[in-house]
């Protein structure tokens, strides 16, 4: 299968054994009733394996819908899935932990690391002097601000230590529009905003960004927020330009060769998202991402 063949959202990439593998949301039942993952496998990001099937919803499993933007991290001999899982029956959206000892799978599930009473989504993981921390959005739902927060998790990622903190609201970047559908689609009145897709990077200086996902002028868009201090607990503000005008929910990850790429769906078309893989260059404090061949 080449890149355009798979219909994918959210497209997260690991290397293992010389080896990519790629998760995803699929994108076909994104918006109905889900019950599972898979994973393609490459030599060279351009030709991929049929999809293989980490996880199948159990008989009676509660988990029966919002099955988005998995990401899989390889640490202490077994491979940790974190993803946003929903329900039908009304309990909130929240970030989960499953695990397996190998990238194909099969993936168990473990446990809940957002709060029970947030509505979360698009979880991802980053360490720091030892420590690891779930960084989420906090949705619209709850918030119109559109919170990106953080919760630290103990030594093997498998429960919350103590509570989630605020890193920084959608609504205060100069970029970010009013999202147009927030009546028709969670019935809010009013001005809301939402964060999603988060990406923690260090720069080459030492700074600590987020690449994050909200709606701009010419919707789904990518900015940057950086830290006044290097550290997830630093201050956080935002870039005024935007890294990506026409896309969102990427992830940075390095190629085979020690490239520098960014992932994500193109185009933002319902049942018609591919995954692409942008070249990223660091200059001077910034970073530039080619989407001009998506």
């Amino acid at each position: 299968m080449r890149n355009q063949d798979i219909t994918i959202r959210d497209p997260y990439v690991i290397t293992h054994d010389g080896k990519y593998y790629m998760y995803g949301t699929r994108s076909f039942d994104c918006w109905g009733p889900m019950d599972g993952w898979d994973v393609y496998v490459s030599d060279d990001l351009e030709n991929w394996s049929e999809p293989h099937e980490i996880y199948h919803r159990e008989p009676g499993f509660w988990a029966d819908q919002n099955y988005w933007a998995p990401e899989c991290y390889e640490r202490d001999g077994e491979f940790r899935l974190i993803t946003t899982l929903g329900c039908s029956d009304g309990r909130k959206k929240g970030i989960y932990l499953l695990v397996s000892d190998s990238p194909l799978g099969p993936f168990h599930f473990v446990s809940r690391l957002t709060p029970e009473d947030e509505e979360c989504i698009d979880g991802t993981v980053y360490e720091e002097n030892g420590k690891a921390y779930v960084v989420y959005s906090h949705t619209l739902e709850d918030v119109p601000e559109g919170d990106m927060c953080a919760r630290e998790l103990s030594s093997d990622w498998r429960q919350p230590v103590g509570e989630g903190f605020r890193l920084f609201s959608a609504v205060d970047a100069k970029w970010n529009s009013i999202v147009p559908f927030a009546a028709s689609e969670f019935g809010i009145e009013g001005d809301a905003y939402f964060s999603d897709g988060p990406c923690l990077y260090k720069m080459e200086d030492g700074t600590l960004v987020m690449l994050w996902s909200s709606w701009g002028e010419g919707g789904y868009s990518v900015g940057l927020a950086r830290s006044d201090n290097g550290s997830i607990l630093g201050t956080w503000s935002h870039d005024d330009d935007l890294l990506v005008a026409d896309g969102g929910h990427g992830m940075l990850f390095r190629t085979l060769e020690g490239e520098l790429r960014f992932a994500l769906h193109v185009p933002n078309t319902f049942y018609k998202e591919h995954p692409f893989f942008a070249p990223v260059e660091e200059h001077d404090g910034k970073l530039t991402i080619d989407v001009t061949a998506a």
